[in-house]
């Protein structure tokens, strides 16, 4: 296996010369750097990170903290990141932990408390979380994605005004009965993007003088509790709304499902919307604002790498997201 001493041998400088020239640690004119770098890739030499770290004070490494693994949206996000952070020759240190679990204490005392990193990336913190104090205690730069939050740079979507949007969409339709599913349940914490997405839909619904006819029914934000929410309040026919706008995508086909094993026609009795371009969505034909958790990592890590050289990034960032109408949604049937 080649070695430093090989590389420059081959660039014709000193070890040290080449040291500096593959880790930064020193001024280097560009021809030399040139040079030793071309040496180290015809060795396959790659300095390692201890050595870089030395020389230049990174770690060339970020933190990326996420509550779960297993649900679409953080996936995606963690897929961006990673493939974002290694097209800069960066490492990623995953951090997977609930909020309020043992983990979660360990990761803040502990793991993160060892500074291992240049930078953060948080994913899905609320506002009020005292997990927001203890990042801007470890003083490092820091991007979250996600609720607004003060004194970290955030980029997230606009809640309210996409669930305007889809609950507008259903009410131009000629939807007046619309109730929207996925309420936090009075047993769970708050979530604030799922309350923001509430108030669009509200917002929508008053503008509309459609004030009395507001719903909304709890559900946490899973196929499963969905279906049997949706079971409840859709079995009373006299009583049934003829469109739903759901918290997010799963809520949605939960719905789906739960009027389809009821002989409910979705969209000629049933008109469904959703919040997230989900991978189930194009399957069950919803009508939903496409948001793209990971493009969302990849911006995210753009705007960190950027406060890494000094850069400072607007407070918020509004994600991209947009309408996409499928053959869930129809104007209600007329009896």
């Amino acid at each position: 296996m080649s070695g430093i001493a090989d590389v420059a041998r081959l660039a014709g400088v000193s070890k040290s010369t080449a040291s500096r020239a593959l880790t930064g640690g020193g001024y280097v004119s560009d021809d030399t750097r040139r040079r030793v770098t071309d040496a180290a890739a015809s060795l396959g030499y790659v300095p390692s990170t201890s050595a870089v770290s030395l020389a230049t004070g990174r770690t060339r490494t970020v933190a990326l903290i996420v509550p779960k693994v297993n649900r679409w949206y953080f996936g995606a996000i963690i897929e961006g990141v990673e493939r974002s952070l290694i097209s800069q020759g960066y490492d990623v240190t995953l951090y997977v932990a609930e909020p309020g679990s043992r983990d979660r204490e360990s990761l803040y005392s502990t793991y993160l408390a060892r500074k291992r990193f240049d930078g953060i990336i948080a994913v899905a913190l609320e506002p009020g979380d005292s997990d927001l104090e203890r990042l801007l205690a470890i003083d490092k730069p820091t991007v979250c994605i996600g609720n607004p939050l003060q004194g970290i740079p955030t980029l997230g979507l606009d809640n309210i005004g996409i669930t305007r949007i889809i609950t507008q969409h259903l009410i131009a339709l000629g939807h007046t009965d619309i109730a929207f599913v996925g309420s936090t349940p009075p047993t769970d914490a708050p979530a604030r993007d799922v309350d923001e997405r509430s108030i669009g839909y509200r917002n929508a619904m008053n503008d509309s003088g459609l004030a009395v006819r507001i719903r909304n029914v709890p559900s946490t934000l899973t196929i499963t509790d969905a279906y049997a929410a949706a079971a409840s309040f859709l079995a009373d026919a006299a009583s049934r709304p003829t469109g739903v706008v759901a918290a997010c995508d799963e809520v949605a086909v939960g719905v789906i499902i739960a009027a389809r094993r009821m002989g409910i026609s979705v969209p000629t009795e049933l008109s469904v919307v959703g919040i997230d371009g989900h991978d189930y969505a194009e399957m069950f034909a919803l009508t939903t604002i496409e948001q793209y958790p990971g493009a969302q990592g990849v911006e995210a890590t753009r705007l960190l790498l950027s406060m890494l050289e000094g850069e400072q990034p607007p407070p918020r960032t509004t994600a991209d997201t947009r309408l996409v109408v499928r053959a869930s949604t129809a104007p209600p049937r007329t009896l």
